[in-house]
C-alpha cells in the first residue's frame, strides 16, 4: 500500500470516529437531563437524614421555578423539613408531599435543594416522583418506577429513587409523627 494510501485511509477513520462520538454524544445528551435524589450513608429506619436532591433543566429559555415531590409510602409530609436551596425558595407541604418553589433560577441552570427527613421507612428503595415546573408554564414529569421510554419533554421520564442498605440492628420504627389533620 502506497505512503499516500495510508494516509487517506487513516484520514478517513479519523472522520468516521468523530462523526461516531459526535452521534453517541447526541444521544446521550437528552438523556442526561433528569432529578436524582441522594443521602449519605440512607438505610431503612435511619432518623433525621438530609436528602439532596438536584434537578437538572431541560429548557434553554425558561427557569425551573417549582418542584413538587409526591413522597413515598411511609413518609408523611409533617415528617419532612426544608434545609436549603435556591436563593429565594421555600418550602410548602402538600396533600401528597411538599413543593419548593421561587423565583426562576437563570435558564438553562439545574436546581438544588435539601430536605430532611424524621425517619425513613423499612424498605430497600424509596421513589421520590417530581414535576419540575418553569417559568414558560412547561412541567416535566419525573414519575416513572420503571425506566421508560421518554418523549423528550418530561413524558415517560423515571422517578428519582434512593436506595436504602438495610436497618442498623435494633432500628426500630419512631412513634408517628404530627399528621396534618387531626384524628378522632
Amino acid at each position: 500500500m502506497s505512503r499516500s494510501s495510508v494516509a487517506r485511509t487513516a484520514r478517513r477513520l479519523s472522520v468516521v470516529t468523530v462523526v461516531v462520538l459526535a452521534a453517541a454524544v447526541g444521544i446521550a445528551a437528552p438523556a442526561s437531563a433528569h432529578v436524582e435524589v441522594e443521602a449519605e450513608g440512607a438505610r431503612a429506619l435511619a432518623e433525621n437524614v438530609t436528602l439532596d436532591f438536584t434537578a437538572e433543566s431541560e429548557s434553554p429559555s425558561a427557569g425551573i421555578i417549582k418542584l413538587e415531590v409526591i413522597l413515598p409510602q411511609g413518609i408523611v409530609p409533617a415528617d419532612v423539613t426544608y434545609k436549603e436551596g435556591p436563593k429565594g425558595w421555600t418550602f410548602a407541604a402538600t396533600q401528597r408531599g411538599y413543593a419548593v418553589s421561587g423565583p426562576a433560577v437563570a435558564a438553562g441552570e439545574g436546581a438544588a435543594y435539601a430536605v430532611t427527613v424524621r425517619q425513613l421507612p423499612d424498605a430497600k428503595s424509596l421513589a421520590f416522583k417530581t414535576l419540575q415546573s418553569y417559568s414558560d408554564g412547561r412541567v416535566d414529569r419525573w414519575i416513572e418506577l420503571e425506566e421508560a421510554e421518554g418523549d423528550g419533554h418530561g413524558h415517560g421520564n423515571s422517578a428519582p429513587v434512593l436506595a436504602l442498605k438495610a436497618a442498623a440492628p435494633g432500628a426500630v420504627p419512631v412513634s408517628p409523627g404530627p399528621t396534618a389533620e387531626p384524628t378522632t
